[in-house]
């Protein structure tokens, strides 16, 4: 037998093929111990596994949260930047970064369902099928020691009958052999000797079939019993050993199939690099930022040599450009143009008073409910005038009307340009859209009376109404931005052509320095905003104080008169900027209503300021003529 299991054992190694019930046919207890181990690597196989995938999802979710981080919000100043090739690409690389982080929570997720779910259950399997093999084994080895302790039994009791039967021999053979014995003893002897005998030979024939027996049974049990047991174990483990190869092979694959998209993914992050074009990043900051305007002129020589003398009074700040000029205006700059400064310096900014219910309203004498403000002498005031740049701002949005918010005319020209041409756009897609709607809405009610089942026709009405409105509004919004538009390009147009007239005017001329310059054409204005009346601005020359606020004032042209209008009640404009009149006063009206509820008149080319417009009835006379 030992000679059989020895050539089995080397074809084992030979063949790879061994059988543990063969081979280990009496290692039960470390088969047992190797079991247990092999379920216990399981299981922290599966961890391994487990703990990856949290680390999979981990950084999934930083990965996410990081590109959600740093994206484009909605609504934000970043949206501005995102014109420049670099922040696109940034934008690209986010997004390629987002599907990269959603393949690594794939890799988590196949983890998760493939491996330890099925690992775990599988560990649960086994564990219930060893434990089955195993108390198959004990109850083999339980029966072949209870067989054994069953042999030994008898063969003990055997050898103590043989031993009884063998005292009980002597005592017959000496009881015999004694002549002064009886002759019952000894056949009370003999009895006894031949009944022990047969119990040995009871004994010995117990013996002998419990011999059988348990040979029968150890025969049974290491080359039949204990093999299969130990055959189902090692096919147990060695499909555990299978099922970890194939859990590696899948650990492998779950992160080799993401690889063509993660590939992907970097593709699209090094074609977004790509993307980014520094020549067009350079253009696109001139686009953001052009202004429009030309570069101002050299600077008129100013000649300080000449003794200036200044008169004492208020009007000493006009600079003197003449003598004749200052004879002409001298006397009469107090009175003509203290009303004007007065009006352009405080234009009234709180909303009009409504209209009284009598004629002659006694609550409210006071006009409008703007801030007071103290009276100062004329010089204090120009003083600030001249050195207050947001006052500068007011005068020159009063000139044109009100500050121009919807037509941004606070823009520099080619800025106000683009914006105009965005909101032209956006206002042309809303009609498009209303458009749309108007059509399918159309198209419902033909079928709706074509098929009266289906619904009314005239539900439809409303809503074509509604739409019908809105198109009207906003084909009107469209007209009005398109208006403002090609004003802008005709400005710019016809700046660019003054430009190129100047720059050869300039290059045509004697000497270095020129004698006339445009230093004041369309800069911006002192708060950071920007004006286009050419009428003005284009003609400033900054040479003094006194010479800037002479240009503002003297050679400005008075507005025309666009009409009359009648007094419906009695106004005392003791606001600055407002003038005062009384119940059926005919006046001129030269400025209309901007939608802030005051209206520019005047009195005579001496007074003129804003009334309210629901105290007056208007009268627009084009050939209307100042008094």
């Amino acid at each position: 037998m030992h000679s059989n299991r020895g050539l089995s054992r080397r074809s084992c190694l030979e063949t790879m093929s061994c059988s543990w019930g063969t081979e280990l046919w009496d290692q039960f207890d470390n088969l047992e111990k190797h079991t247990q181990w092999g379920i216990e690597f399981l299981e922290r196989y599966t961890k391994f596994v487990k703990e990856r995938s949290e680390i999979e999802l981990s950084y999934a979710k930083q990965i996410r949260n990081l590109s959600k981080k740093y994206q484009l919000k909605k609504n934000s100043k970043e949206e501005e930047e995102y014109k420049y090739t670099t922040c696109r690409a940034f934008l690209m690389t986010l997004n390629e970064l987002n599907d990269y982080a959603g393949q690594h929570e794939v890799i988590a997720e196949n983890l998760s369902s493939q491996i330890i779910a099925e690992l775990s259950r599988y560990t649960q399997e086994l564990k219930a099928e060893r434990k089955s093999h195993f108390h198959d084994g004990r109850r083999a080895q339980q029966h072949i020691e209870n067989s054994w302790k069953q042999l030994e039994s008898s063969k003990r009791r055997f050898e103590r009958d043989c031993k009884e039967a063998d005292r009980a021999q002597h005592y017959f053979d000496k009881m015999d052999a004694d002549i002064n014995v009886t002759k019952a003893d000894v056949e009370k002897a003999k009895q006894q000797a031949q009944m022990r005998h047969q119990i040995a030979e009871d004994s010995k024939n117990e013996y002998l079939t419990y011999l059988q027996k348990f040979n029968k049974d150890q025969h049974e049990h290491y080359y039949t019993l204990i093999p299969h047991i130990f055959q189902r174990i090692q096919e147990m483990e060695e499909r555990r050993v299978g099922r970890v190869r194939e859990s590696m092979r899948v650990y492998t694959e779950v992160e080799r199939k993401v690889l063509p998209i993660v590939s992907k993914c970097l593709d699209g992050m090094t074609k977004a690099a790509e993307s980014v074009e520094p020549k067009m990043d350079s253009k696109q900051v001139v686009e953001s930022y052009k202004s429009g305007f030309e570069p101002p002129g050299d600077v008129d020589f100013e000649d300080y040599s000449v003794s200036m003398k200044r008169a004492v009074s208020e009007s000493s700040f006009l600079n003197a450009r003449g003598e004749s000029r200052r004879r002409s205006r001298s006397k009469l700059w107090p009175l003509l143009k203290r009303n004007k400064l007065m009006s352009l310096l405080a234009s009234p900014r709180q909303p009009p008073p409504p209209p009284p219910t009598s004629p002659s309203p006694d609550g409210l004498q006071n006009g409008p409910q703007s801030p007071q403000q103290p009276k100062e002498p004329l010089s204090q005031r120009l003083n600030d005038f001249m050195g207050t740049k947001h006052k500068m701002h007011c005068l020159r949005s009063l000139k044109r009307g009100g500050t121009g918010q919807e037509d941004y005319s606070h823009l520099p020209p080619e800025q106000r340009r683009k914006k105009l041409q965005a909101k032209l756009n956006d206002v042309n897609k809303d009609i498009q859209k209303e458009m749309d709607q108007r059509d399918a809405l159309t198209k419902m009610k033909d079928v709706y009376i074509k098929n009266p089942h289906l619904g009314d026709p005239d539900s439809i009405d409303p809503r074509l109404e509604e739409i019908t409105q809105s198109l009207e509004k906003l084909q009107f919004e469209a007209h009005k931005y398109e208006g403002w538009l090609t004003e802008v390009e005709r400005k710019l147009l016809e700046k660019g052509s003054e430009s190129q007239r100047r720059q050869s005017s300039h290059f045509d001329s004697q000497g270095n320095t020129p004698l006339t310059n445009n230093y004041g054409q369309n800069r911006e204005s002192p708060d950071g905003s920007y004006t286009e009346d050419p009428s003005t601005e284009n003609t400033m020359q900054f040479k003094s104080r006194s010479t800037e606020f002479d240009d503002e004032f003297d050679e400005e042209e008075p507005l025309p008169t666009i009409g009359t209008c009648k007094a419906l009640y009695p106004f005392e404009g003791q606001n600055e900027g407002t003038i005062s009149m009384a119940e059926g006063e005919m006046l001129y009206v030269i400025e209309e209503d901007k939608g802030d509820g005051w209206t520019r008149v005047r009195r005579n080319e001496d007074e003129e300021g804003y009334v309210p417009t629901s105290y007056i009835k208007l009268f627009l006379d084009t050939n209307a003529k100042d008094p």
